[in-house]
């Protein structure tokens, strides 16, 4: 289970704060929230603070996320290592 909710939302910056695991069908619900959010705002950051596991493909989303400059913030160490050698292969 994720919940997902936006922490601040304006013209500028919208920060998205997760809380959970970023698994199965959770993973397009945040693919879709940040595409609704950047309808609205020039950037998106997501906030990981509180997410214990992402499967690969969050991983894989996470990681696109980041190619496309949608700030990862707060991820766990072993979360953001896992993002980086994503990036790499």
């Amino acid at each position: 289970m994720l919940k997902i909710s936006i922490a601040e939302a304006n013209s500028e910056m919208a920060t998205l704060h997760l809380e959970g695991k970023l698994s199965g069908k959770w993973v397009e619900c945040l693919a879709n929230a940040c595409e609704s959010e950047l309808k609205h705002s020039a950037r998106v950051g997501i906030d990981m603070r509180h997410v214990s596991f992402v499967d690969r493909n969050g991983i894989a989303l996470l990681r696109k996320m980041a190619e496309c400059d949608i700030e990862i913030l707060n991820p766990l160490p072993f979360i953001a290592e896992q993002i980086r050698n994503a990036a790499s292969s």
